[in-house]
């Protein structure tokens, strides 16, 4: 879909529809009551007879009214004008996105009235999200499957803005439309079946990524290249696999080469059977996600190299595969990680952290002016939050904070727990430095305690985003969460 900026409608709008919002009240505003008039009170008398409301997400089509150009005319159902939440504003947008995709129109027309904004968002931010949300609306997973993606009816979306917004709107909607399609590739990785998404099919992502720009260049660890830097708390991980580990390090030299890089790590468990520890085997086919935060780091690569924002950004992917096997690793065994600390492993299923905690060590050679690491790594992270955010864990209030407000802008939320040392000590060991679990108590924050004794010498943030990463039932599937906060981050900082 080609997403274009204007200041006025075509004249010419063969085969069109237009979107307009619908307030509540006794009288219409704005585009809606000038087509009211034009069509010879057509919107009034479908108001009358109950076939729409103005509850945000509703909506109405109309067909060829009388006087008006485009075949179609939307009533996208915007509630209370000058009164919308950041939350109400992004569902307006999904009602404008389901209806126009369903409509077979090959133009959509949208009048982006201030009557809907959000108080204190810039017209650029509605476009952005306006524009994100229509790209967002036409993904589809057909890898494995013989029949064609459907062809897009939708070509072409202009949206009309004040003129003295036109240019600010145009730039917003060149990055959502980056973020959408960054959001595409994340949900593509993790859809794809764990026998064809593994640990060097992800290495080859990073290489074709790469051929997007000459800024950005990748470099990949094999298991012996990590055996020579000690990295036996991630080797421990792929030890019962057939599939090798590897560490993918995606490069993007955009900003001053003094200026210290943002580094994204991302947790690669391509499938978690949760090894000797195994899982039950109710839904384990959905642990094809548990490199969901991986997803992310390449869909976050992805629109930063569509946008070639000016800052450093290094994506970082810690990629194995954790299996039963005769020579997998067994609770009670003792690994010694990078850093030099050592870890007694209590649980197999608890492996997310042991790749993380190994290339959290490695990353330090960047120098880095913040981490943020990208982990589907709790379920209790879901008992906390449920599906609806991420859990943020840091040892700096300022990025913590940074964090939740990106997800506060983008819908893309998230939410900090606590890091207090008082927590530190559920992950004693009588045998090791530390234990890789906690016990059951605050399960979340002591995963989030483990990954910062890795983590101290610089600004690190983790995200757990066990709840938000993927759906089940009849939805399942990847959702691309959290690209939207990283981008939002990483622009933030260019």
């Amino acid at each position: 879909m080609d997403i274009k900026v204007a200041a006025s409608a075509p004249e010419k709008q063969t085969n069109a529809c237009l979107v307009v919002a619908l307030h509540s009240g006794k009288k219409l505003t704005g585009i809606c009551a000038k087509l009211n008039e034009q069509s010879e009170k057509a919107i009034s008398r479908a108001i009358k007879r109950d076939d729409v409301k103005s509850d945000i997400g509703q909506s109405l089509m109309l067909h060829e009214l009388k006087n008006i150009a485009s075949d179609r005319v939307l009533l996208a159902g915007a509630g209370v004008a000058n009164d919308a939440s950041r939350a109400q504003y992004r569902k307006y947008c999904a009602t404008i996105a389901s209806a126009v995709k369903a409509s077979g129109a090959n133009l959509v027309i949208v009048h982006l009235e201030k009557s809907v904004f959000v108080e204190g968002e810039t017209p650029a931010w509605h476009a952005q999200h306006l524009a994100q949300q229509l790209i967002e609306s036409t993904y589809e997973f057909t890898l494995h499957s013989k029949k064609k993606k459907s062809a897009a009816k939708i070509k072409k979306c202009i949206i009309v803005v004040g003129k003295s917004d036109v240019r600010a709107c145009t730039s917003a909607v060149k990055t959502g439309v980056a973020v959408a399609n960054g959001q595409a590739l994340a949900r593509d990785l993790g859809n794809l079946a764990p026998n064809i998404c593994t640990p060097v099919y992800l290495a080859k992502q990073a290489q074709d990524l790469a051929k997007a720009t000459p800024k950005l260049t990748t470099k990949t660890l094999t298991e012996a290249q990590m055996a020579k830097l000690g990295m036996g708390a991630f080797l421990s991980v792929s030890r019962g696999s057939r599939q090798e580990a590897r560490l993918i390090c995606m490069e993007y030299k955009g900003g001053d080469k003094k200026k210290k890089p943002i580094v994204l790590l991302g947790k690669g468990v391509t499938f978690d059977t949760g090894g000797i520890s195994i899982k039950s085997s109710a839904a384990m086919d959905e642990m094809k996600f548990d490199m969901c935060g991986a997803a992310s780091v390449f869909g976050a690569m992805k629109a930063i190299c569509e946008l070639l924002p000016k800052c450093n950004v290094i994506g970082v992917v810690a990629a194995a595969e954790n299996m039963p096997d005769g020579d997998a690793s067994r609770p009670g065994d003792v690994v010694t990680t990078m850093s030099g600390q050592t870890v007694e492993i209590l649980n197999t299923d608890a492996e997310g952290r042991l790749v993380l905690c190994d290339s959290l060590t490695y990353i330090e050679r960047y120098k880095p002016a913040a981490v943020v690491d990208i982990a589907t790594l709790t379920g209790a992270c879901v008992v906390a939050l449920g599906k609806v955010s991420s859990a943020i864990m840091s040892n700096d209030d300022a990025l913590a904070n940074t964090l939740y407000n990106c997800g506060q802008s983008t819908g893309d939320l998230a939410w900090q727990l606590p890091l207090w040392d008082e927590y530190q000590t559920q992950l004693d060991s009588n045998f090791a430095d530390m234990g890789n679990i906690g016990g059951s108590p605050a399960g979340a924050i002591t995963a989030g305690c483990f990954l910062s004794r890795f983590a101290k010498n610089y600004k690190w943030a983790h995200l757990d985003i066990a709840g938000v990463a993927w759906k089940g039932g009849s939805e399942k599937g990847a959702t691309g969460r959290p690209v939207p906060l990283l981008m939002d981050f990483v622009l933030n900082n260019a």
